[in-house]
């Protein structure tokens, strides 16, 4: 069975149910934890009472630097809300590590952003180095991959997409909540993998509901793709994309024709008048609810809250 691990200026903890049990290691980041198993199965089986987990402020289980890649386009509802049609080739681009964020911090707005998004996703925690030329096969997934973790792919989409710049409008501080839980898996774990939904929600109203069913590159084609190119360390965080339910969506085919005889500054400038409109893009004390689980709560990942709050 998986075991659900926090982090906390402290140290390290397990969840058992409503209490969270110290983990007695040595490790600062991610990747020493992760390297300590051992430890992190002792506390699982401890006799320590321990600590209710409602007493602990949880900080990202994912410590930094760390490389954060991030998967494109990779559910098939959101790619047909984004307007693509037909095979979608396989993308990816990278993040900040500087984005990431503890998971009940909150999102803070830069200045200049007027159309702040949510993208929840599934992070995939390296255990083990895959090094460029790396094929993995679905059985060798256990072999790559420690652990799970919900993160928020935060997005300014006028920085998006005015500049076609991803690595700007999503790395901005706190775009990157992570956690509340580090899930490491058992190898036996990994088959329920497809049955984990994906549910976000902003002010108790649902935004986004998926399984991993709708995805379209899975884990283990994705660090195939990824090993082309990218070594990949212990620690490191895939993000493996967003279902659809995201604020953007792209404009019917006639308005987007139209919209391709405009020069740029004209287009974008319609664009971004009509976005005005759409109440879903997020504002000031709007609070995002984020989950991710099996139905019988094999997986469960806990539950991300996060306020989002303007810069002061």
């Amino acid at each position: 069975m998986s075991t659900n691990v926090l982090r906390t200026a402290g140290g390290w903890w397990v969840v058992r149910d409503a209490r969270a049990v110290p983990v007695k290691t040595e490790a600062v980041t991610t990747a020493e934890l992760i390297a300590d198993r051992a430890s992190v199965r002792d506390a699982a089986v401890s006799d320590d009472e321990g600590t209710p987990v409602a007493d602990l402020v949880a900080l990202s289980p994912i410590t930094t630097p760390c490389r954060v890649i991030a998967q494109m386009v990779n559910y098939r509802s959101h790619a047909r809300e984004s307007g693509f049609r037909g095979d979608i080739p396989p993308a990816f681009f990278r993040k900040a590590s500087g984005s990431v964020s503890g998971p009940h911090e909150s999102v803070v707005r830069p200045p200049h952003v007027k159309f702040l998004d949510y993208e929840i996703e599934l992070g995939l925690v390296m255990g083990t180095p895959l090094p460029v030329g790396t094929v993995v096969e679905e059985r060798d997934l256990p072999s790559y991959v420690a652990g799970l973790v919900i993160a928020n792919d935060i997005s300014a989409r006028d920085v998006q997409l005015t500049k076609t710049q991803f690595y700007e409008s999503k790395s901005y501080p706190t775009f990157t909540p992570t956690g509340p839980c580090l899930t490491l898996l058992e190898p036996e774990d990994f088959v329920h993998l497809p049955d984990l939904r994906l549910t976000l929600s902003v002010n108790g109203e649902r935004r986004q509901d998926r399984t991993l069913a709708d995805m379209i590159v899975r884990p283990a084609q994705a660090l195939t793709l990824l090993a082309r190119f990218q070594a990949i360390d212990p620690g490191d965080l895939l993000l493996t994309g967003t279902p659809g339910g995201t604020a953007l969506k792209a404009p019917p085919k006639a308005i987007e024709k139209i919209g391709a005889l405009l020069p740029p500054a004209a287009k974008w400038k319609a664009f971004f008048k009509s976005q005005a409109k759409n109440p879903h893009y997020l504002r000031t004390g709007d609070v995002i609810t984020a989950t991710i689980s099996t139905p019988d709560s094999r997986i469960d990942l806990g539950e991300q809250r996060t306020p989002v709050t303007d810069a002061e």
